[in-house]
């Protein structure tokens, strides 16, 4: 099952719109499910998701209005429980040990969260914890340029795809990333986040692969004008 997973537009408040690049690749028919976590803001957003998957999951940031949106949400994939929260119930925000204590208390084995405006995705005490960041880029006062003084810590497969890839269809490996026999070597394992730190945030979004126990993502960053693509593996311990 592919999810897509956004938050923090803040349309119209601080941008009009998802990048255009984003737009092209968010084809209809292909997601299943779209998890938003907050500060989306505007009724036409929200339309224009539930015309790209037919399951559109939200929930309230601290900038929406809409008073049906829950706090809070727990979704089922199968073996999987996943938690969706906007993040800035979360103090200190973006904490990791606070994230920790909130899957805990939510029973969830994954847990999607926003607010910082950041995408990150890391596995601790065997949990993973996914942070799509801003679709948008949008403006946040709570950005830092620099990187934090200790990272994360993960034990995650990550490796890097070619840019530019359509959602792929559920079940196939996306475009994203490269057949397994055109790969010179294994994925490297890496100890820290898939992060970076400029000026300002980086659009970003999170599409979720979900196979039984196993959670491939692969996130989407609008890097200087290009889309850029890497690839997070996840697998819930039995």
């Amino acid at each position: 099952m592919l999810v897509l997973a956004l938050g923090d537009l803040h349309i119209p408040l601080r941008t009009h719109d998802l990048p255009s690049k984003f737009k092209k690749l968010l084809v209809p028919g292909k997601i299943q499910q779209i998890v938003c976590t907050g500060n989306v803001c505007d009724r036409e957003t929200w339309e224009y998701l539930r015309g790209v998957a037919p399951d559109v999951r939200g929930v309230r940031g601290d900038y929406d209005e809409n008073p049906a949106l829950p706090p809070s949400l727990v979704l089922q994939h199968g073996p999987l429980r996943i938690g969706v929260l906007h993040g800035h119930q979360v103090v200190p925000l973006g904490d990791t040990e606070a994230l920790s204590a909130v899957a805990r208390k939510m029973d969830v084995d994954v847990l999607i969260t926003g607010g910082t405006h950041r995408f990150e995705a890391f596995e601790y005490d065997s949990r993973f914890f996914v942070n799509p960041g801003s679709a948008t880029g949008a403006f946040s006062p709570h950005w830092t340029p620099s990187p934090p003084t200790a990272p994360k810590p993960s034990t995650l497969d990550v490796s890097a795809a070619p840019s530019s890839p359509k959602p792929p269809a559920e079940g196939e490996t996306p475009a994203a990333a490269p057949p397994p026999a055109a790969a010179a070597e294994p994925a490297p394992t890496t100890t820290t986040t898939v992060s970076s730190y400029p000026p300002n945030p980086i659009p970003s979004f999170a599409l979720l692969d979900i196979q039984g126990t196993v959670v491939t993502l692969y996130v989407y960053q609008l890097i200087e004008g290009e889309v850029k693509v890497e690839k997070i593996s996840f697998r819930k311990n039995a």
